[in-house]
């Protein structure tokens, strides 16, 4: 970069002004997954209401369908979201996906039934679940960049921990707010309307974060970077950035292939095929979680006393050594499940921590956005997005369970590699 032009004096934030921009980010960022697992929550009441209640196996399988294409949406989104980030602001980026997010879950729950407007209840749904993929494509690596950026370098590595503990608990407050409304209501109500509160109150969450985010500062990353770059017409060289973006990829396959098998869908699974109980398995899987959130930050913190790639190679090593023993472990006791998933949650926290300091320590700032957005949300899209289909096939079509969970360890170790021997040491590198 030229020297000759210096950008001015950095302002820093006072604590209060710092403290709600964290919380603005941090909440915004459950907020998504909030609105990504509630669709999941409610899929049997959406199928009934929205498509051909006639056929409910085929109407629920539409309803999934819809919900794939949320993740074949998020590398576009991306793409959109990251190049708004890079050229506009991470602020304006988080601006409007939050925005986007809230009008895909008003959207939603404004839907007339099939019965009132046939197919095209159908076609606003999949308009509206696009919205949501294009956002959560964006608002994640927007909302990670924009905290590794405020984040002191001696600190990045426990900052960027807030993305998966407010993520997460995204995730778990759906599910048990799900919980709580299909207990609280009868079934005939919720599938009358009460399967649309939950979208109702996202979409009015999402305007509280709307205008606590209007009321955020740019990052003071982001600006130094803009004046840097107007002074310095020279372009980036391309190889380090595919390289950066290679590493991406590699990172968060066996990552997110590992987090949506014992964090998203281990309940499920053990119900299906030990026999648990459906009740006691949520809320082993919820106490699972529960121990993943916990350990975040402290993996957090190691990394910003150790290095990233120590952490990444205990994390990654130990969630696939852990695998098969807690596999054999589960029974239909749900002391088992919450056992197994404990164990290794707490291990891949790890990873899940400190992703997010790791990808913006390794691209330079005007491209930091768009350079973590696309990889990682092909990544997720590919490997994430298919895991539970995969499991469910490898599981109760071949008959052969032992092969996904060879597969899901064969990930690990590809991740593991890879920050062993492909990472360069990126803590507290200057952004």
């Amino acid at each position: 970069m030229s020297s000759t032009t210096s950008a001015p004096p950095a302002r820093k934030a006072a604590p209060k002004s710092q403290a709600r921009t964290v919380f603005a980010t941090s909440f915004g960022n459950a907020l998504e997954w909030f609105d990504w697992q509630i669709y999941a929550t409610f899929a049997p009441f959406i199928a009934m209401q929205l498509f051909n209640a006639d056929n409910p196996v085929s109407s629920l399988l539409q309803t999934f369908a819809i919900f794939a294409v949320g993740f074949l949406a998020r590398p576009l989104g991306g793409l959109l979201f990251g190049l708004i980030a890079d050229r506009r602001g991470r602020k304006a980026s988080l601006i409007l996906a939050v925005t986007a997010a809230s009008a895909g879950s008003l959207l939603i729950g404004l839907t007339p039934t099939h019965a009132a407007i046939g197919a095209w209840a159908a076609v606003l749904l999949l308009i509206a679940r696009l919205v949501q993929g294009l956002a959560h494509g964006g608002e994640m690596p927007a909302a990670q960049t924009y905290l590794s950026e405020i984040a002191a370098p001696n600190k990045r590595g426990l900052w960027s921990s807030l993305i998966y503990i407010s993520g997460t608990t995204g995730i778990l407050c759906a599910t048990l707010f799900g919980a709580v409304l299909t207990g609280a209501m009868s079934v005939e109500a919720m599938q009358e309307w009460g399967w649309r509160i939950p979208f109702f109150v996202a979409a009015a969450f999402g305007l509280f974060v709307l205008v606590m985010r209007i009321g955020m500062h740019e990052t003071e990353t982001f600006e130094t970077g803009k004046l840097q770059t107007l002074a310095d017409a020279r372009p980036t060289p391309l190889m380090p950035a595919r390289r950066a973006a290679l590493l991406v990829i590699l990172l968060t396959l066996g990552a997110t292939v590992s987090f949506y098998v014992w964090g998203v869908t281990a309940p499920a699974v053990a119900t299906a095929t030990l026999g648990m109980d459906p009740g006691a398995a949520l809320w082993a899987g919820a106490g699972g979680i529960i121990i993943f959130i916990a350990a975040l930050p402290l993996w957090g913190r190691l990394s910003d006393r150790i290095g990233r790639k120590p952490v990444l190679a205990i994390s990654l090593l130990g969630t696939a050594a852990l695998y098969f023993p807690m596999q054999r472990l589960m029974s239909d006791q749900p002391w088992t499940l919450f056992v197994a998933t404990a164990s290794v949650l707490v291990f891949l926290a790890g990873t899940m921590a400190i992703l997010p300091a790791v990808f913006a320590e390794l691209f330079p700032t005007h491209i930091r956005t768009v350079g973590t957005a696309v990889p990682y949300s092909i990544a997720v899209a590919l490997f994430g997005g298919t895991a539970p289909y995969l499991q469910t096939w490898f599981g109760a079509q071949l008959e052969l369970p032992w092969l996904f969970s060879l597969y899901s360890v064969i990930l690990l170790l590809i991740s593991a590699a890879t920050a062993i021997f492909l990472l360069p040491e990126t803590k507290g590198r200057e952004l």
